[in-house]
């Protein structure tokens, strides 16, 4: 009985649009006080939940990216793209999902990364001809491979609740996420030629040179990031900084985007940022721990294994939950309270524990392009001013291209493991 009033009370704040976290901390509130179990394990959850060294990557990663994107670095990324691929048919649609590979090597989230690229392209890819739903859709899709090619903050939580090393989380989400791009690139093409939506110019290879100095920069970090981890440099929280550093001396000695006057305002954004962030952790931790307490983890493995303990099946039921959770829930909370317990179910089917990671990162980030909580959707639909669910009609091919790459990511471990395994 205590557990179903846990469920109502979130399900019930999450249906009316509470923020998640508090979703979390009413509910866990609601179950403690019912069970008679005193509050004092309210904030010793909440510690346990945030007091890990990885975690101190996510403020690191988003400083970075703050710094970054004060210099202007999405309209660099963006002309980049568009010098590339703007003269192949609906160049700008590629330019989009382009923009928002090499973005996602700065920022590791994907709402940062609708939000930045969507404010340039969405109105410059209306203006060129384009039809307003499908450059809005396409914006919101590309975003999700922010959080999958590194840095990755849902990689790094995964790496805090396993201990699975988060380097070669990082690099176990580089072919997945280049897959992704390259996905959608081919789905955007095939709209745009059905659709005969315009091209560009071809750019000369001056052009391609000039927009490129821009461009190289924001590449460059995510090569200084990557190989740093991999040639044993320095741990992902020390790429961090060192990302952080590299940023700063970036934005204000070569973009000069980045002022001492604006600076005060952008470290106030990124510890905003990084405390709501880190605040979730801790709720989700709470109420991962009532869970476990009721041994719900459990019976979800057993129902599971219930239903049939073939590899390929209880794979294929694992990402349909996922997919399911991520409609519904913010994908770091999702992580903190399923990831363990579905770890366990894929270990019990030979699953290696990094491959794993990777599929349910996948999973949920593509929850954030899925109604009815699609953050990614609603950001997109801000900029564009259109309703929501002209994006979600316009969003299915993407959607459809994602769940197949989803699939070889799930039973193909290879992709995955490859890059982790140079490390070994």
């Amino acid at each position: 009985m205590d557990v179903i009033i846990l469920f109502a009370v979130f399900f019930a704040l999450l249906l009316i649009g509470v923020p998640i976290v508090f979703c979390l901390g009413v509910a866990s509130l609601a179950y403690l006080t019912l069970t008679g179990i005193p509050l004092t394990i309210v904030p010793q959850r909440l510690y346990a939940g945030m007091d890990s060294f990885v975690l101190l990557c996510i403020p690191g990663f988003i400083l970075a990216g703050n710094l970054m994107n004060v210099g202007n670095i999405t309209d660099y990324i963006i002309r980049f793209s568009n010098a590339l691929l703007g003269h192949i048919r609906g160049g700008l649609g590629l330019a989009n999902v382009g923009g928002s590979m090499i973005f996602g090597g700065i920022s590791g989230t994907a709402v940062a990364d609708t939000a930045s690229i969507g404010a340039v392209m969405i109105p410059g890819m209306a203006k060129s001809g384009y039809d307003k739903p499908f450059a809005a859709a396409v914006t919101a899709a590309s975003s999700t491979i922010g959080p999958i090619i590194p840095p990755s903050v849902p990689m790094i939580i995964v790496g805090s609740l396993s201990g699975i090393s988060v380097g070669k989380m990082f690099l176990a989400g580089v072919v997945p996420g280049i897959m992704l791009g390259l996905a959608m690139m081919v789905t955007a093409y095939i709209i745009a030629v059905k659709r005969q939506y315009p091209r560009e110019k071809r750019a000369t290879l001056k052009e391609i040179y000039t927009v490129g100095k821009g461009a190289f920069w924001a590449l460059l970090m995510t090569f200084i990031i990557l190989y740093g981890i991999i040639g044993g440099l320095f741990t992902p929280t020390e790429a961090s900084i060192m990302a952080s550093l590299y940023a700063f001396v970036v934005g204000m000695f070569v973009y000069k985007g980045l002022t001492w006057q604006n600076l005060p305002k952008l470290l106030v954004s990124t510890v905003l940022s990084s405390t709501s962030l880190l605040l979730l952790v801790g709720m989700a931790n709470l109420f991962g721990w009532i869970l476990t307490s009721e041994q719900i983890p459990q019976m979800l493995a057993n129902a599971i294994f219930g239903i049939s303990e073939n590899p390929l099946v209880v794979i294929l039921i694992i990402n349909i939950v996922l997919l399911i959770v991520g409609g519904f829930m913010e994908t770091i909370a999702a992580l903190i309270i399923l990831f363990p317990t579905l770890l366990k179910v894929a270990e019990g089917i030979g699953m290696d524990p990094i491959h794993f990671g990777v599929m349910a990162v996948l999973n949920l980030i593509i929850g954030l392009t899925t109604p009815p909580v699609g953050v990614c959707l609603f950001v997109a639909a801000g900029i564009s001013d259109l309703p929501m669910t002209r994006i979600v009609r316009a969003i299915w091919p993407f959607l459809i291209c994602n769940i197949l790459v989803l699939l070889l990511v799930s039973y193909v471990p290879a992709i995955s493991l490859w890059l982790p395994s140079l490390l070994d």
